[in-house]
């Protein structure tokens, strides 16, 4: 299927590792020109070595996105380099374990600042280049904004605004053709997951007893699942696709448990 989206120019937040370089590698093997956006500059590198060996153009921008002046650098940094801007995924962000009795109020905004405002940020300096362009956002969200996990209040919230903001913007941005969609992972072997799985006495135990509860297969989503439904969503074989909430997870939030 061609999703036309040779030469798109298209900025992936967080784009140097786990769901967002698989993001970043599905765009380039469309022919379209990712810009990673992560404040990793080693990983971005190894990552844009690997394109530009297998011959295609993107492009790496190292900043520290919860500086809003590291948002405006990407974006302005993206239009003098191409000239264009297709598409923005809004990627970056980490659950941080702020959570309501383990947490201070300071923390949880630093929270919010670390996973939220960025989203709105990026997209807020994005815009004018968006509207001429007609161009799509996608928004990387997360299962726990509808399922809740426990001591993570900053992160919870944070993706659950998010997927708001994807209504919200859809909403408003009608009226320039502009489509905004998110990706709702729910359990994906990441970097980050496979830290989290390492804090605990036996990671593998935990590890299975997750498998167990994925109703579709019994495993873990893969990250080039995830990319696969972002590519096409900024494609134009999802013209008609908007606001929407799209469940890349095996069942996982939605089918009864009892089928495992």
């Amino acid at each position: 299927m061609d999703l036309q989206l040779k030469d798109k120019v298209v900025i992936v937040t967080g784009g140097a590792k786990g769901i967002g370089a698989a993001i970043v590698h599905s765009l380039a093997a469309e022919g379209a020109i990712p810009v990673i956006v992560d404040r990793d500059a080693e990983a971005g590198k190894r990552l844009q070595a690997d394109l530009h060996n297998s011959g295609a153009n993107c492009a790496l921008i190292n900043v520290d996105l919860e500086n809003p002046d590291g948002c405006s650098q990407s974006i302005a940094q993206t239009l003098k380099t191409f000239g264009r801007l297709d598409a923005l995924i809004n990627n970056a962000g980490r659950n941080d374990k702020v959570g309501l009795e383990s947490g201070t109020v300071a923390e949880y905004v630093a929270s919010l600042n670390r996973n939220l405002v960025h989203y709105y940020s990026m997209a807020h300096y994005a815009l004018p280049h968006l509207k001429r362009s007609r161009g799509v956002i996608v928004n990387i969200a997360s299962k726990t904004a509808v399922t809740g996990q426990g001591s993570t209040s900053g992160y919870a919230s944070s993706k659950g605004a998010i997927m708001a903001l994807t209504r919200e913007w859809a909403a408003e941005l009608l009226p320039y053709g502009i489509r905004v969609n998110s990706v709702v992972p729910s359990e994906v072997m990441t970097p980050l997951y496979r830290s989290w799985l390492d804090t605990f006495p036996n990671p593998e135990e935990k590890l299975n007893n997750i498998l167990t509860r994925i109703p579709l297969g019994q495993r873990m989503t893969t990250a080039d699942e995830i990319a696969a439904m972002v590519v096409f969503l900024i494609s134009a074989k999802s013209s008609h696709t908007t606001g929407q909430h799209l469940f890349v997870d095996g069942g996982y939030v939605h089918l009864d448990r009892a089928l495992t």
